[in-house]
């Protein structure tokens, strides 16, 4: 069986955009990449809410990736790959973080999986590294961001180059669905869908592959 880690914010946990909570698990993407990849895959979920790459909030409290990645990689290992989908939360007005450094934190991410020892297995897992989706916030998350719009359309390339300075694998999230008009924020639905769809083809070309490098 391949396990696969999912590591990311509210837009990995699955929160609704209509302001009810986190959506089922085989409607949020990881579960349903789950149900897609079939029985040979465990696909694990680690989506919080308020997630930044390396921030402390002061606001929000304790939610740097940064200082919970590496509990999540020992206590799932061994792993055979993390998709890794931060980012959204730095663009946040209180971080004062440009796009650039949001990209320079999520690569010092990407180099702590493959620094993180694999349990017994003599090569680290594979990466993933998914920019996520632009912002547009539309209720009161507007005045938490400010207009970072422009900002979260930068991520996407910049990501693009931290991914291949790493050895990781990439995937563009923008490109594949916006967020919900609902709270320009977060997936709905048919986004979660999307991105699972999108995730799944990545996941079996970089499993699949007899060699095991990321394609």
């Amino acid at each position: 069986m391949k396990t696969i880690l999912c590591f990311g914010d509210s837009n990995t946990y699955g929160e609704s955009p209509e302001g009810f909570g986190r959506y089922q698990r085989a409607e949020r993407w990881p579960g349903i990449l789950r149900e897609a990849l079939g029985p040979a895959y465990d696909v694990i979920e680690e989506g919080c809410n308020g997630r930044t790459t390396i921030w402390e909030d002061p606001v929000e409290g304790n939610e740097s990736g940064l200082n919970h990645l590496g509990g999540c990689l020992k206590s799932h290992a061994p792993l055979d790959l993390v998709i890794l989908m931060l980012g959204t939360n730095d663009l946040k007005a209180r971080f004062s973080v440009t796009p650039a450094d949001i990209a320079l934190s999520v690569e010092r991410l990407v180099r702590t999986i493959f620094a993180t020892p694999n349990e017994r297995r003599q090569r680290p897992p594979q990466v993933l590294l998914a920019s996520p989706t632009f912002v547009r916030p539309t209720t009161f998350l507007g005045e938490v961001f400010g207009n970072r719009y422009e900002d979260s359309l930068r991520l996407g390339p910049l990501y693009a180059q931290a991914a291949m300075r790493c050895g990781a694998a990439f995937i563009d999230v923008a490109k594949v669905s916006p967020p919900s008009e609902l709270d320009g924020l977060h997936f709905d639905r048919d986004g979660h869908r999307l991105v699972a769809h999108a995730m799944e083809q990545k996941v079996r070309a970089m499993l699949e592959d007899e060699g095991g490098a990321p394609l």
